[in-house]
């Protein structure tokens, strides 16, 4: 199975049946390996392809005219790059790799095909496509309105939650490969500054952050502190809940 971690996110919200998953799997061109800091789509491109997160993470970018960069998103396996480009002219942001990647390439046509012929399918998609701009609004909200200790704790909270979808939490425990300065990128921080909000973190017993490995001592305690509602998700209330799936 080519695309294992978006059907993980996508049964989040919907059944697939196995016409969907084989139409999904028959949309994929080819698989590449990237290495870590290499962009995969420049901004201003028009990208052939639709670009799928396999393994490994990766950031949405916007530059400054001086250079200066701002993180607006991550991306994880499961995670579109760029499925909006079968609809706007080119992107209007950079996608770069943060770790080792495998990005998948998958047909704009066939994805065309799929939400006109598939309402399953449609639905799903446009699902995983308004998420991506709740989640935005909420990286709005963290660099304009949350404090520093609330921006970072939520940012581990939503990492905690998104990886989770696609089976990649253990017992709370799952590899977080950012380092400081993309932290605090991606929170509008000095590194030295989100630094000291991780030793906070750690003092108060919420979390463990060592060797790229994040383990959230108390899962409730840290979503307290960031003022994190798992409802911009809008996930399956079994999901919700907890429930085993």
């Amino acid at each position: 199975m080519k695309i294992l971690p978006l059907l993980r996110k996508l049964q989040n919200v919907t059944a697939l049946t196995d016409q969907d998953v084989l139409a999904l799997d028959d949309a994929v061109l080819q698989i590449d390996d990237l290495p870590a800091r290499q962009a995969i789509i420049a901004e201003g491109e028009r990208p052939a392809c639709v670009h799928l997160i396999l393994d490994g993470w990766a950031a949405r970018c916007k530059f400054t005219r001086r250079g200066a960069r701002q993180f607006t998103g991550f991306l994880v396996p499961g995670d579109f790059c760029d499925m909006h480009i079968t609809v706007l002219a080119r992107m209007d942001h950079a996608i770069e790799t943060l770790t080792p990647c495998k990005v998948a390439q998958l047909s704009p046509p066939a994805l065309d095909r799929l939400t006109r012929e598939n309402s399953n399918l449609s639905r799903a998609l446009w699902w995983s496509t308004l998420v991506d701009e709740a989640v935005l609004r909420e990286w709005v909200v963290n660099n304009g309105q949350r404090t520093a200790y609330e921006a970072i704790a939520h940012i581990l909270c939503e990492m905690h939650m998104r990886l989770d979808m696609v089976g990649l939490v253990a017992g709370d425990v799952l590899s977080f490969p950012l380092t400081q300065e993309d932290l605090a990128s991606a929170a509008g921080l000095t590194a030295v500054h989100t630094n000291r909000v991780l030793q906070k973190l750690r003092q108060r017993g919420l979390i463990e952050l060592r060797e790229r490995v994040l383990t959230v001592l108390d899962l409730p305690g840290l979503e307290e502190a960031a003022g994190f509602d798992r409802g911009y998700f809008h996930l399956l209330p079994r999901h919700e809940a907890g429930v085993e799936r």
